[in-house]
Parts: C-alpha cells; sequence; structure tokens
C-alpha cells in the first residue's frame, strides 16, 4: 500500500517544478530528489566534519611522502585491508623490529580481516630498514607495512 504512495509522491514531483519532496506517512518518511548532483553542487559548504577528513587526508599525504623517502630496499606491501598486529598478543613482543634480519617465509606481522588473523609472511630475505605502521593501526590494500633491505 505504502508503495502505490510513493510512486504517487515521485509522478508530483516529475510534473512539478520542485526539485525535493520529504512526506511522512504511517510512521514512514520518504524524501524524493530530482537532479540530486544539482542539488549538492549548489549546497557544498564546509562543515566541521569535512574539515577533519581534509585534515586526515593530509596527514595521510604526508605519512605516504615519508615512504616515499625512503625508496632504497624492498617493500613489503598488504595483501589486504584490516588491522596491522606486530605481535601475537599485547604482551609478546614483535616478530620483528627494526634492524631485524629476516628469511623468506618468516612471520612478520598479523593483519587481522573480518575477525580472521591473517600471517604476513616476509617475500624477501634481508634486514628490516623500517617498519612503516604502527601496531593496531588500520591499513589498506596494498599499503607498504615493512621496508626489507
Amino acid at each position: 500500500m505504502w508503495q502505490d504512495k510513493v510512486k504517487e509522491v515521485i509522478n508530483i514531483l516529475e510534473n512539478s517544478n520542485v526539485n525535493e519532496i520529504e512526506i511522512t506517512f504511517w510512521g514512514r518518511k520518504i524524501r524524493v530528489v530530482k537532479n540530486a548532483s544539482s542539488i549538492l553542487s549548489n549546497s557544498v559548504s564546509a562543515t566541521p566534519e569535512t574539515i577533519i577528513q581534509n585534515d586526515k587526508i593530509s596527514n595521510n599525504m604526508r605519512h605516504e611522502d615519508d615512504t616515499e623517502k625512503i625508496d632504497s630496499g624492498e617493500k613489503i606491501l598488504s595483501p589486504m585491508p584490516g588491522v596491522f598486529y606486530s605481535s601475537q598478543a599485547p604482551e609478546k613482543p614483535p616478530f620483528v623490529s627494526e634492524g631485524d634480519k629476516v628469511k623468506v617465509g618468516q612471520v612478520l606481522c598479523i593483519i587481522e580481516s573480518m575477525k580472521i588473523m591473517n600471517e604476513i609472511e616476509s617475500e624477501f630475505e634481508g634486514t628490516i630498514k623500517k617498519v612503516l605502521v604502527s601496531n593496531s593501526d588500520p591499513v589498506e590494500f596494498n599499503q607498504p607495512l615493512f621496508i626489507v633491505e
């Protein structure tokens, strides 16, 4: 029954000069917008949330610039998005630290993704030059985690 009312509201909107209708009936709230892209472009404003998001983006860009400066060595990338853990448990020491020698197949860290703990193994033999992520930080797909020299 309410779907018929929604169709009726859409029909009214299409045949009028109004760009937006918001109706509440039978305990349901429905908002129908015509030409949402033009409305969004006209009503863009700087809110505190936007400013905070822009600040986070600039911080991430600075972090990426720092990692680009350390180009010598092989980067070990995150194979999945998730949460980075440097050890098996909070009270245990990290799998590897800067300056540690690693072998191919050695566990470097754990990435928790969808409540599954995934051990990330070294793809290279060498020395950990830099650990690029802190414990419990969220990581993205293909984000550099370590630099091995």
